[in-house]
């Protein structure tokens, strides 16, 4: 069983003149949740239409366990569970009825296959309620369930946390990363970027059509050599810093000093500040957010949406 469930090669799509997707290469792997982030007009939207089969390349070619779904869509879009959209549910219906009018669309499933859903998602207590009666977290969570009926290998999620309250996206971040850990590949696209951070294994931001960057998201965020001291007096000790041939980058971000230290590591900040006057309250490795990882990569197009 090979270990990537999606790939795309030099995939790109164009609509007359306008470029869409440009030469667009990527490998989700069995297991992982991916993110996948863009500005609007990135074409994020595209490339899901793209491995979905609802649109074909200009040229490239999407893969799906290791088969083309152009030519072998029949085959490989059955293990391809997707909510590219809000839901189309039925609000008079229950919950457990709208499972079993969406399982009736794919010939059927069995009912043990509706009791595995229904407590994956943790609606199990509430399957008899009308759909109506749902918060907007349970209803993203009921379509999350339509898309795994068949039991998919590959989930394909397009901004699952939209209109989410704090608690719904605590929800369904939770059922996400069970769902990696039972062995499915989750691909997320979202504008949600707090959200992506702590949920997502890898992302990968386009911009423009182009993929920009690919990386863990631990490896986006992880510390570049920055400390960040919280201090009595931080601009007395930025001034102190600034005045050594490795402080040319420090500066003062929220009241606290932000500087490189001259062995790179903590400790020896710590000490190099002391002796100059200063002692730290707090000196801890400084990371980077997605947001600004996103940022400027994109140079801020659009923001984060579709």
């Amino acid at each position: 069983m090979t270990d990537t469930v999606l790939s795309t090669h030099q995939l790109s799509k164009s609509y007359g003149s306008r470029p869409a997707v440009r030469d667009l290469d990527l490998e989700v792997r069995r297991g992982e949740v991916f993110g996948f982030l863009g500005p609007n007009g990135a074409g994020k939207t595209t490339t899901i239409r793209m491995m979905l089969g609802l649109i074909r390349p200009s040229s490239g070619s999407v893969e799906i366990l290791g088969r083309d779904v152009q030519a072998h869509g029949r085959e490989v879009l059955p293990r391809v569970g997707a909510l590219v959209e809000a839901p189309a549910l039925y609000s008079y219906l229950s919950g457990r009825d709208n499972l079993r009018a969406f399982a009736g669309v794919l010939g059927g499933v069995p009912r043990r296959r509706l009791d595995e859903v229904l407590e994956l998602v943790g609606l199990a207590g509430r399957q008899r309620d009308r759909v109506r009666s749902y918060s907007l977290g349970m209803k993203q969570r009921l379509g999350v369930a339509t898309a795994l009926l068949d039991d998919p290998d590959l989930l394909v999620l397009d901004e699952p946390a939209n209109g989410l309250d704090p608690a719904g996206i605590v929800e369904m971040r939770d059922l996400l990363r069970r769902l990696a850990a039972e062995g499915r590949t989750v691909f997320i696209s979202s504008h949600v970027l707090a959200e992506v951070q702590q949920i997502c294994d890898r992302v990968a931001i386009i911009d423009l059509g182009r993929l920009a960057r690919v990386a863990p998201v631990a490896e986006l965020v992880g510390g570049h050599g920055e400390y960040l001291v919280k201090l009595e007096d931080p601009a007395a000790a930025l001034a102190l810093v600034r005045r050594e041939p490795w402080g040319g980058g420090a500066r003062l971000e929220d009241g606290a000093l932000v500087t490189p230290s001259p062995t790179g590591r903590g400790r020896d900040l710590m000490q190099f500040l002391a002796a100059g006057g200063h002692w730290p309250d707090v000196v801890r490795e400084r990371q980077r957010n997605l947001e600004e990882i996103f940022l400027g990569l994109t140079a801020g197009h659009d923001g984060a949406a579709n």
